[in-house]
């Protein structure tokens, strides 16, 4: 899910590996919650982490006074069910007879043995995804290896939440995918290599990230993980963030029209920097509460 960096860009989640290495100190302070009113509505956003180590305190006070009072709670997509794993079945299998390691470069090829190895995946199994999904699968591997559960992310913690609310959803779970799935292979494949170069040299890249995410550092979300990603593939920058930014943004401003309190969920990429969910309502005279 869910705008880091490279495909992952997708999953804010993979900015939480390394949570666990986080003093208490860091683990006390609340990330970034936004806010906007009108005459008969409130809509707060906040922006998530998809997997986490247990016992992670992070949830700011503003959010649970929001989710009291919830007439509606928004996430990305639905999780529960089978469409989104037939959607990877069906979208995240090369042809046979092609492998991933020879897309790769040499370089690309030892990285993604090695990491393969280093997580317990079976290479020859890796080889024969598609570069998206060798992308997520190596990311989400390194979590859990690394002691984050998705049980104990935002999403699922927040599952049960607002238990009278009801729920709504940006996208269904095969769209989501498709964002990833459809997207030229050249662009695929440099995320991937962009994502093991970072696993293999920067593995304290997802403990700075985790960290800005905690203190509500916008500014350092948006330098580690979504300007990279411009940078690296306008191409998937646009698909997985800032398309996918404007077409939320329109709803939220459709739910703003009527009446109520709505809690918004998703990937915290999505709510930096000028194409961030938070910025394109101000562009749109919105007046948004945060940073």
């Amino acid at each position: 899910m869910n705008g880091m960096r490279g495909m992952r860009g997708m999953l804010a989640a993979a900015m939480t590996a390394a949570a666990l290495l986080l003093s208490p100190a860091a683990a006390r302070a609340e990330p970034a919650v936004w806010s906007v009113r009108d005459a008969d509505s409130t809509i707060l956003l906040f922006g998530s982490v998809h997997l986490l180590p247990d016992g992670l305190d992070w949830r700011p006070a503003a959010l649970d006074r929001a989710l009291e009072s919830a007439d509606d709670l928004w996430f990305e997509t639905l999780t529960e069910g089978g469409e989104g794993r037939m959607a990877t079945r069906a979208l995240g299998m090369l042809p046979a007879g092609e492998s991933l390691s020879a897309k790769l470069s040499a370089q690309g090829r030892a990285r993604l043995e090695r990491m393969s190895d280093a997580v317990g995946l079976s290479p020859a199994a890796v080889d024969g995804l598609r570069p998206w999904l060798a992308d997520i699968t190596l990311s989400v591997a390194v979590l859990i290896r690394d002691g984050a559960r998705a049980e104990a992310g935002v999403e699922a913690v927040l599952a049960d939440a607002a238990p009278g609310a009801a729920r709504r959803y940006f996208e269904t779970p095969r769209e989501q995918i498709a964002f990833l799935a459809e997207a030229p292979e050249a662009d695929q494949l440099a995320s991937l290599e962009e994502t093991l170069r970072q696993l293999d040299e920067d593995p304290e890249l997802f403990t700075r990230l985790v960290r800005a995410w905690l203190a509500g550092d916008q500014a350092t979300i948006d330098a580690l993980g979504a300007a990279p990603l411009r940078s690296l593939s306008p191409v998937l920058y646009e698909r997985l963030l800032a398309g996918r930014n404007r077409r939320w943004t329109e709803q939220i401003l459709e739910r703003l029209a009527g009446s109520g309190t709505t809690v918004i969920v998703v990937g915290a990429g999505h709510m930096t920097g000028p194409d961030g969910v938070p910025a394109l309502l101000r562009a749109r005279g919105v007046a948004v509460e945060g940073p």
